[in-house]
């Protein structure tokens, strides 16, 4: 029995099924380059107030959603939104990303990490997804998104971002059983959000690895790709049918072993043809991606040889089509809107696979 064509795109493509048209959503398609938000940014100047006050989280990420009319309409939130029910106290500064009030150093501090309950310390993001599935309906799938160990643990430990990553790579290869710990730590707590999120309306989850591009592939096996694992691992357990994605920014380097982490999708960057990507992952592995940011920037023509580039590379199977990373705040509205109708207007009919 076939399923029924009221399973949205995304949806269908991210669980393997043949779709007429790959399904289109943009990282960080809520946010600056949007005048909606910036308005709203000028009435709700902290950036915890945008994400973590329900109604307004709702607004924003549904800004795109009644603008372009996305196949995925993600979450607003920040990967680092869990940390505070576990213990880490956090701000996330405007422009300047997560700040870590005390930096985790030491044995002690770990310790005193506790297990995340989020229906205690994370009640606003039942009530944020909720939301959004009762809006898109059937029209359009919900995105959850989560940070992963590496990641959380190089923010936890540098106390912000870094271009060096010195202090976490101190850790990892000075003293690395309280960087394990950690990282045990951190991939049980993301689990258990990530389950909280498919229980509150995701339908589709993607893990943020920013950072663990920033490893050698060596390093990546022991410090990202197990606990990479360790979550997908737990989430499966109880989420069978909920699909996966990763991405990891920087990834050329590490594409394969992203497909052994468990995710069902593969999210591609720029920096990797989309044909190579294919070939070096193999048929099973569904990928996302992969236009740069800046091809937005572009003329309407420029933008549109890009999307079909790019979807003739992907083939006709397992494709969602996005950016290889956020869209840029400097990026015309009407760029984006047209990087959409294109999408929606393509047929995968005669494109092989």
């Amino acid at each position: 029995m076939g399923v029924p064509s009221t399973t949205p795109h995304l949806l269908r493509a991210a669980r393997g099924e043949v779709v007429d048209r790959p399904p289109v959503w943009m990282m960080r398609q809520a946010g600056r380059y949007m005048k909606a938000y910036r308005d709203l940014r000028e009435k709700y100047p902290s950036f915890r107030d945008r994400s973590e006050i329900p109604d307004v989280a709702i607004e924003v990420s549904l800004q795109p959603w009644k603008a372009f009319q996305p196949d995925g309409v993600i979450l607003f939130s920040d990967i680092v939104t869990p940390l505070p029910g576990l213990g880490i106290d956090m701000d996330i500064a405007e422009g300047k990303g997560p700040i870590i009030h005390s930096p985790l150093r030491t044995q002690e501090q770990i310790d005193r990490l506790h297990p995340l309950e989020p229906e205690a310390s994370l009640p606003f993001i039942k009530t944020i997804l909720q939301a959004l599935r009762s809006e898109v309906g059937d029209k359009s799938t919900v995105l959850g998104f989560v940070g992963a160990p590496w990641t959380l643990a190089a923010y936890a430990v540098e106390g912000k971002g870094s271009k060096t990553y010195s202090i976490i790579k101190n850790m990892a290869f000075s003293d690395p059983t309280i960087l394990h710990q950690l990282l045990t730590k951190l991939a049980d707590a993301i689990a258990i959000y990530a389950r909280y999120q498919i229980d509150s309306g995701a339908q589709v989850v993607q893990m943020f690895d920013s950072w663990a591009g920033q490893l050698s592939p060596q390093d990546y096996d022991t410090f990202a790709l197990p606990y990479q694992q360790r979550v997908f691992q737990q989430v499966k357990q109880t989420h069978p049918d909920t699909p996966l994605i990763l991405l990891v920014s920087g990834s050329a380097g590490v594409l394969e072993r992203m497909a052994q982490s468990g995710a069902d999708i593969v999210s591609v960057d720029w920096a990797v043809d989309m044909a190579d990507a294919r070939a070096r992952l193999g048929k099973q592995v569904k990928v996302q991606g992969n236009l740069d940011p800046g091809v937005l920037f572009g003329s309407k023509q420029f933008i549109r040889d890009r999307i079909l580039d790019t979807v003739r590379k992907a083939g006709n199977w397992g494709h969602i089509l996005n950016l290889g990373h956020g869209v840029l705040p400097e990026t015309p509205e009407e760029n984006v809107a047209f990087f959409f109708e294109t999408a929606k207007e393509l047929n995968l009919a005669g494109v092989k696979n």
